[in-house]
């Protein structure tokens, strides 16, 4: 076994970033500011676990989205923290007419069918900007990327992700969305 020695940490005043966010602005690559499933491991949630759970595993780990799997690990949707409100699942208790408890995150989901993404490779020369100006009117606050070359989910967009690498305000009670970045990048 190798001895480690612990130092002293007073004299330290600063913090490393990667390098990747030192210099991204509106006209870097848009791959700057993706979260890509080649390099991240996605946050992903069974289908079958049950609803009232989910909300509590994403705020405990500070999770706004996860891409959802069905029995066979396959891709069947995404769920987000606004789609698991107290009226969204008063809705769907009366929508499905189950017990609260009962409701099963792919309840809540947002179904695959229904989302739409970017192309990874229209990504690969798109610009930050473009990425923004896209999605201004969108009001998503994720938005997936495919390869359909792969046939894969290849990764992420998250508006909070885009604001923390800009280094721009961003209240994050409000649940800001692409169109409320446009306008605090325009500003």
């Amino acid at each position: 076994m190798h001895h480690l020695t612990l130092c002293q940490t007073e004299a330290i005043d600063t913090l490393a970033h990667p390098e990747v966010y030192d210099h991204v602005e509106l006209a870097s690559s848009a791959l700057s500011i993706f979260t890509d499933f080649h390099e991240h491991q996605p946050l992903v949630i069974d289908g079958n676990v049950k609803a009232i759970e989910l909300e509590r595993l994403m705020r405990q780990s500070h999770v706004k989205m996860k891409l959802v799997l069905d029995k066979h690990e396959q891709f069947v949707g995404i769920v987000t923290l606004a789609d698991i409100t107290e009226q969204k699942i008063l809705q769907r208790v009366v929508q499905l007419g189950l017990p609260r408890s009962e409701l099963l995150v792919a309840d809540m989901m947002q179904p695959k069918a229904a989302l739409q993404a970017f192309d990874y490779h229209e990504l690969k020369v798109a610009s930050v900007k473009d990425v923004v100006d896209t999605l201004q009117d969108n009001g998503k606050m994720h938005c997936l990327v495919i390869d359909k070359q792969q046939h894969e989910i290849r990764g992420v967009i998250s508006v909070s992700d885009i604001a923390r690498i800009l280094r721009v305000p961003l209240d994050i009670q409000s649940q800001p969305s692409f169109a409320a970045l446009s306008h605090i990048i325009a500003a």
